[in-house]
């Protein structure tokens, strides 16, 4: 029992310090030809690898720095809570202009990688037509800011359970959320490829909520809870709407061209203002939900209904059953 003990209570050691003695009996040889071998298989692009990458060999985008734009998006919009407190509007300008200077580098970089992706563009107008992008996208986020804080009010006033907005900001993955679907969809707009999705699936990825940059959504928007809430590309979303857990907004059905490729159109539902929506309902196809409407928890709904409407599930059937009958 003390050899085994022994042998045991050194393994961490000899894993850590000495991996060649475990080793010892493998062919390296062998070893080295598989690895070599594997290196140069991966390395070799086949016709159908060369035709999804752009033309040119230029450094295509960057994940971790766009993910910096809207870290850095959200220390200037929501300059107190993710950047040190600045009562003094002096100070608060000099760390707001120090990162908007920064995020003006790492867009005109980044958007000139995503338009690679644009066939239209040609190799010297990228980075011109960046530029511009950059400075237009900059010049849209006092309006950014002002869309996110209607949402957390929106968000704040539709739970009970939120104490203070900072709660709101800080916790509830809705206005994260919203912080990268709204600067997504200023670069939509702009028509820049790749990068608004690169930005919105980084929110899905964290929060579980799946927003497509083309959507369209008003002012004061809440997402309760969130998890598992798609809204497709065109959707269209009014103002003082708020949706819970699960809800699909999604398209019924597609249509193809003459060659069976997919028709990109609109497909989606569109929202009318001071619509409440509840979990798990699945809203599909290019339908209306008139105003001042509800639709019910597990609802599928592929019509449109007028304003004030209450869609809600039929009661439940009671029924008692005896000695095992309906089981």
């Amino acid at each position: 029992m003390s050899f085994f003990w022994f042998s045991f209570a050194f393994l961490p050691t000899l894993l850590n310090f000495a991996p060649h003695y475990l080793f010892i009996y493998m062919d390296q040889k062998r070893i080295n030809e598989v690895l070599l071998h594997t290196v140069a298989e991966l390395s070799r692009q086949d016709m159908k690898e060369q035709a999804m990458m752009p033309a040119g060999h230029a450094p295509l985008p960057s994940v971790y720095e766009v993910a910096q734009i809207v870290e850095l998006a959200k220390r200037i919009i929501f300059t107190d809570y993710f950047n040190r407190r600045q009562p003094d509007e002096l100070l608060r300008r000099h760390h707001i202009g120090v990162d908007l200077e920064q995020m003006h580098e790492l867009l005109c970089r980044q958007v000139a990688r995503g338009l690679q992706f644009c066939e239209e563009c040609s190799e010297q107008d990228v980075l011109p037509s960046a530029e511009e992008i950059a400075i237009k996208f900059i010049d849209q986020l006092p309006e950014v800011k002002r869309l996110l804080y209607t949402d957390v009010e929106a968000m704040f006033r539709a739970d009970p359970a939120a104490t203070n907005y900072g709660e709101v900001i800080y916790c509830y993955p809705v206005i994260s959320t919203m912080t990268h679907y709204r600067l997504a969809h200023a670069l939509h707009q702009m028509q820049v490829p790749v990068i608004p999705r690169i930005i919105t699936e980084q929110a899905h990825a964290h929060t579980g909520i799946d927003i497509h940059p083309g959507a369209t959504i008003g002012e004061y928007f809440a997402i309760d809870h969130g998890t598992g809430v798609v809204i497709g590309e065109t959707a269209i979303i009014g103002n003082h709407v708020t949706l819970y857990q699960g809800v699909t907004l999604g398209a019924k059905s597609f249509k193809y061209d003459s060659e069976g490729n997919m028709l990109n159109i609109p497909r989606h539902p569109i929202i009318e203002d001071r619509v409440t929506i509840y979990s798990n309902a699945s809203v599909l196809g290019r339908i209306t939900i008139g105003h001042d409407s509800v639709v019910g928890g597990n609802i599928w709904l592929t019509h449109d209904i007028p304003p004030y409407s209450r869609i809600l599930q039929s009661k439940a059937v009671e029924g008692l059953f005896q000695g095992g009958l309906g089981i």
